[in-house]
């Protein structure tokens, strides 16, 4: 991840989930099902004011048409995605899953969490005017 925060699109948001994957892996640990981790996060979404939504419905398109529809883990104030892993560790599968959420919808940034042996955070951004130009050609 970027060390870098400072130009960073939804960076206060991005900060408190990151601050909040911190907690409860801290008292959760390693071992659980994405689905205990995702609860967890949602109880302190909760807590602490920040507007977020689990199992979101999110359409695909290609060049104009629905072609299908997947769930984002946690979708923060429609405009961060989450995808939670439970995994030995981040595999370049999950980043390239997360980023193709990415191009697929009109949402710029994303967020993988890994509640591994050793907590693990990705951050991937897709900024929409890129979209476009590749939606054009």
């Amino acid at each position: 991840m970027n060390a870098d925060f400072k130009d960073f699109k939804h960076k206060e948001l991005s900060e408190k989930f990151i601050e909040v994957f911190y907690k409860v892996y801290n008292n959760l640990g390693y071992g659980f099902l994405e689905k205990v981790y995702e609860n967890a996060l949602m109880v302190e979404f909760k807590r602490t004011d920040i507007p977020a939504a689990p199992q979101s419905p999110i359409k695909v398109t290609y060049e104009g048409e629905i072609i299908g529809e997947y769930y984002a883990d946690i979708l923060i104030d429609n405009k961060i995605i989450v995808e939670i892993k439970a995994a030995r560790q981040l595999a370049e599968e999950h980043e390239a899953q997360l980023l193709n959420y990415l191009k697929a919808t009109d949402i710029e940034v994303g967020l993988l969490f890994n509640f591994g042996p050793k907590p693990e955070i990705k951050r991937k951004a897709f900024d929409n005017k890129r979209k476009f130009n590749r939606l054009k050609m």
